[in-house]
């Protein structure tokens, strides 16, 4: 790659002329040529357009949400990119959960579980379920988040479960763009120390 002085007229410009297409990249302006498509898309890359027109769109009513704007500005100022760009790699990265860490879960109203959350720029929160197999539901309560954007969640129990008792454990956290992650895991109650 080589570097060229663009003139005055052109310098700070962004789009297409002709075949050339320009961009603005961490302070600098790249031209390329433009694409050629010689073959239908497939399946797969309609899916793909599909997912990049909802994450243009999510990154449009980011400008009209101050509190998201605020999120977002920061960390396209810091990555050198506009906050279009922060957003809409925010939408298009679904956040993911890890297996949960139960073992200082017993049970009894205080214990904790752990949980490890995935995503780019971390969630927004992240709520815990504790259902009984009939569908009943335990308890319920948001985990906390143990450092900004450290992935590392804490949530706290408030009902006390008996030896035994066979229960699901649903977590789901959401992030900045609003994509949601989801994990149920089923566990046992051991009885109390």
């Amino acid at each position: 790659m080589s570097n060229v002085e663009l003139n005055e007229t052109i310098s700070g410009y962004r789009g297409k002329i002709g075949q050339l297409v320009f961009k603005k990249y961490k302070g600098r302006t790249i031209v390329c040529r433009k694409g050629m498509i010689s073959r239908p898309p497939t399946e797969a890359q309609l899916a793909s357009r599909a997912d990049f027109r909802e994450a243009s769109e999510f990154a449009k009513t980011v400008k009209a949400n101050p509190a998201l704007l605020a999120f977002y500005e920061p960390i396209a100022r810091q990555r050198e990119v506009t906050v279009r760009v922060v957003a809409m790699g925010d939408c298009l990265k679904k956040p993911t959960l890890k297996p949960l860490d139960l073992s200082h879960f017993k049970g009894q109203i205080g214990d904790v579980m752990e949980i490890k959350a995935v995503d780019a720029l971390g969630l927004v929160e992240l709520n815990v379920k504790i259902v009984a197999q009939d569908g009943t539901l335990i308890e319920s309560g948001q985990a906390v988040e143990q450092g900004a954007r450290s992935g590392k969640w804490i949530y706290t129990a408030t009902a006390q479960l008996a030896p035994g008792a066979e229960v699901f454990i649903e977590v789901e956290g959401c992030n900045h763009a609003g994509n949601k992650a989801r994990i149920t895991e089923h566990l046992t109650v051991r009885a109390h120390a």
